[in-house]
């Protein structure tokens, strides 16, 4: 541990839309933030190689080129970015205690969790491949569905999500392939009904991915196996969405935060406050239903806005 602690006014753990933009708000009203990126800096959106969805980019933005520009504005304000990450807190007391890559320890007045979530992927190289290229796999439909109009897709889930972002790009794609990896779905009910009665929507049930299949830049069909029967079929595609559920990054907040059974953090509704006074959330730590970059940022606003409010309320 280090021998010197550090006074921090606002501390946000965690880059990304929501991170960068309580920054920017904080930095704007004098809090004299101090963000840590994490280990993964701009968060999820950096594996996102188009962004067409976010207001202001009239021909689109990649990922990557989007958090550096909301990096330079944060920045520009003031706000202190610096590389490192979260690996110890202490929320048991007054002052909110935090330790950066097990040796820096700060004591912050107000701390902004921003930590995100990471999707779940089935872990095959190709299927990993493919994601890192930008080259047709993606964890949302909604995010990149437009890109494959008119095309044929194949989507791996379940749940109510699944079923959700199989249905969404039912309205989108020609086709679309839902490989069910057990002999029933997850979902409720009325979600499965959902894409049982979508005409275009072919729901193949105890499937798995074994491989996805392309020219080493872009996808061109997934391999799947019947579990039943043991025969592999191949499956014409351009697109391969996996919706087996978000990891909430939040372990390390689990015994002072209220977290739900998932993982994600439980915040006050309408408001950016978790259980322990000083420390807000924003972003898809807490947000398991809309998880995109516009909300993610919205949120970043509140957590800032807030904890503005708490600082003056302490004066």
């Amino acid at each position: 541990m280090s021998d010197t602690i550090e006074k921090i006014k606002c501390l946000i753990i965690g880059s990304g839309p929501a991170g960068y933009t309580a920054a920017i708000y904080a930095a704007r009203a004098n809090m004299n933030p101090v963000l840590y990126q994490g280990m993964q800096p701009g968060g999820q959106l950096t594996t996102t190689n188009e962004v067409e969805n976010f207001p202001g980019y009239v021909d689109g933005v990649t990922g990557p080129e989007m958090m550096i520009q909301l990096q330079d504005q944060a920045k520009r304000f003031g706000a202190d970015i610096r590389d490192g990450w979260a690996t110890k807190v202490d929320f048991s007391g007054g002052i909110h205690k935090v330790w950066i890559n097990d040796s820096i320890e700060l004591h912050c007045e107000t701390v902004i969790i921003s930590t995100g979530a990471s999707a779940k992927y089935l872990g095959l190289p190709s299927e990993q491949h493919y994601l890192n290229m930008g080259g047709g796999v993606s964890a949302c439909a909604v995010c990149d569905g437009f890109f494959y109009r008119n095309q044929e897709v194949v989507i791996v889930g379940a749940g109510d999500s699944a079923c959700e972002e199989a249905h969404y790009l039912s309205k989108l794609c020609k086709k679309v392939t839902m490989l069910v990896r057990s002999e029933k779905f997850r979902a409720s009910k009325i979600m499965e009904e959902r894409v049982r009665k979508t005409g275009n929507i072919e729901i193949l049930m105890n499937h798995d991915t074994v491989e996805v299949l392309g020219d080493n830049n872009v996808v061109h069909a997934i391999k799947a196996l019947n579990k039943t029967t043991g025969e592999v079929i191949e499956i014409p595609a351009t697109g391969f969405f996996v919706a087996i559920g978000h990891k909430p990054n939040t372990d390390i907040f689990k015994d002072y935060i209220t977290l739900d059974e998932t993982g994600y953090i439980i915040n006050t509704p309408g408001t950016s406050k978790t259980n322990v006074e000083g420390v807000f959330v924003a972003g898809d730590a807490a947000d398991h239903v809309y998880r995109q970059a516009i909300t993610a940022a919205g949120t970043g606003c509140m957590a800032a806005l807030d904890a503005e409010r708490y600082l003056a309320s302490k004066e």
